[in-house]
Parts: C-alpha cells; structure tokens; sequence
C-alpha cells in the first residue's frame, strides 16, 4: 500500500517543516509515502469561503486520482492510536493500493470532496490550524506502523 498525505497550501513555519520531516524519515521504513501540496489560490481574498472551498476541492480531486481518499476532518471518526494501527492493518489486509489523506485549506472541503471520500478521520474534537495537523498527523501514521510492528515507541 501506498500513502500520500495530500495538503492544501505550504507550511511556512519552520518548526513544523523540522518536524514533519523527522517523522516522513522515520515512516520510510514501514510505508511508501508521498507528500503533495496543493498551491494556494491565487487572489484568494477576492473569493468568498464557499469559493475557496470549491476551487480547493477540484484541485483535491484531481490530485487523489483513483486513489481511496480520508480526509483529516474535525467532524469524521475518531479513533484512538491502537484503532487507527487497526484501520490501517484493515486497509493493508484489503489489498488498497493507494490511500489519500488531505488536510484541506482553511474553511474545510467542499461538497464534492466529501461525496467521493471513503472515510473521515477527526484527529481531535479540537480545532488545530491545517499546518499543524500535518505534524500531528504524521506523527500518528509512525505511531501507528509501530503498533503494528510492535516496535517500542507507543506506551499505552
């Protein structure tokens, strides 16, 4: 299986960046992975929260491809560390090839982007900027291969 963690817009916070590079470099060892980003719109203060959304969402759904798509939403499912290890081990099992994770931009996802997404994963009832549940979310994916692997790393 294949993992691409899909994102709209940079980060432009260089902890973050140290970060999230630290985790990708460990994650090589368990999973093909792949970062994408979306650029961020163009003249994006002319275009009202819903037409954000949407210009966001076709660029999305271009990018994901064939791919299975969750997307990383304060509304979706949330798991503990022990059943997100298990959501992956239940992809892996199935045989998905590809599985898309996106942290959208700023105001969420549009219509379309929920319609063809297979599953939501809520990292928390909080609300964390899209910079940072890129870091955190990394975090859990090794968290999660190490579960699986039983390698010590998770104490809980």
């Amino acid at each position: 299986m294949k993992i691409t963690l899909l994102c709209v817009g940079k980060t432009d916070k260089g902890y973050l960046e140290t970060g999230v590079s630290q985790y990708l470099a460990r994650l090589q060892h368990y999973v093909p992975l792949e970062v994408q980003i979306i650029p961020e719109l163009k003249n994006a203060k002319s275009l009202s929260e819903q037409q954000q959304k949407e210009a966001e969402g076709w660029q999305i759904l271009a990018a994901v491809g064939n791919s299975e798509l969750c997307l990383l939403d304060q509304r979706g499912t949330a798991f503990s560390s022990v059943q997100f290890a298990a959501f992956l081990q239940k992809k892996m099992l199935s045989s998905t090839p590809n599985l898309c994770f996106v942290v959208g931009g700023a105001y969420g996802f549009s219509a379309a982007v929920y319609a063809r997404a297979q599953a939501q994963i809520a990292l928390s009832a909080m609300t964390f900027s899209h910079q940072m549940v890129r870091l955190f979310f990394v975090e859990q994916l090794y968290r999660a291969f190490t579960i699986l692997k039983g390698t010590p790393y998770h104490h809980g």
